[in-house]
């Protein structure tokens, strides 16, 4: 696997991957604004899966679960700029602005603004600035953030509910959240930290609502929407196991073997 990052700050990063594909599960604690200069993304939400190719821009909002997938395409490898848009650099946006910013909007949904020629700009300038030598000037890493962040609002009219929301997350309905969540493999204290409960508070509540631990559950979850991406949709096994949470094909197959009685390639 060849997967290289370069960094000119910690909040701003050039991601270069050149391989089959890389996969991850993950809740970002900053929002991410990336630019694609080259490859492919397939982005899973609980309720919309996104598709991201070269030229694209978008925003991951924080604190929302997601699978993603990364692809060379093309002959080319999976290569974007990344920025991070960190919570403390925000308030500190919002606090110079002195703006009204009261109106929250908590949609987990990903922001894409296409090839928006002033986001473009702003973050293909950024390019020539990792073949420096020696450290980037903080100063002018700020400026281009900054430069960034007023150009998402200039574009979209909305989006100050999204970056100016710096709440944690608080306890809520555990039953909805897991439904609608399960194919994600996170750990249980990031699930736990998400549904607003320590890993303790969130083991107990869990057993005590689905009368099982949260291991068998999430297993028995994620092997019958297996089943159904199997049997009703026609996919392969290949397919399906990233997308249902299973880190490889073999746990994937002895899992869904265990279950059914079955391999899953007999289920189509």
């Amino acid at each position: 696997m060849d997967f290289q990052i370069q960094y000119i700050t910690p909040d701003i990063k050039l991601s270069t991957y050149d391989d089959k594909l890389f996969k991850t599960e993950t809740v970002f604690e900053f929002h991410m604004l990336v630019w694609f200069i080259s490859g492919e993304t397939k982005i899973i939400q609980a309720d919309k899966t996104y598709l991201f190719k070269a030229g694209d821009i978008f925003l991951i909002p924080r604190n929302h679960l997601a699978t993603i997938i990364n692809y060379p395409k093309d002959g080319l490898p999976h290569k974007a700029v990344v920025m991070h848009l960190t919570t403390e650099r925000l308030k500190e946006f919002y606090a110079a602005a002195g703006t009204d910013h009261k109106t929250i909007c908590r949609e987990s949904k990903i922001y894409s603004f296409q090839e928006h020629p002033l986001l473009k700009s702003c973050l293909a300038s950024l390019i020539p600035y990792f073949e420096m030598k020696g450290p980037f000037p903080e100063h002018i890493a700020s400026l281009k953030i900054t430069e960034a962040i007023s150009i998402l609002r200039e574009i979209d009219k909305d989006i100050d509910g999204i970056l100016a929301d710096f709440e944690e997350p608080g306890k809520i309905d555990l039953v909805t959240f897991m439904e609608k969540n399960y194919m994600f493999n996170m750990s249980l204290e990031r699930f736990g930290y998400l549904t607003g409960r320590s890993l303790s508070t969130f083991n107990r509540d869990f057993r005590k609502i689905f009368q099982m631990t949260p291991q068998r559950w999430l297993t028995q979850k994620r092997l019958e929407l297996a089943y159904y991406h199997l049997k009703e949709k026609h996919k392969r096994p290949s397919d399906v196991f990233l997308e249902v949470g299973f880190e490889d094909l073999s746990h994937f197959s002895h899992a869904f073997k265990k279950q059914y009685g079955f391999a899953p390639s007999l289920a189509r």
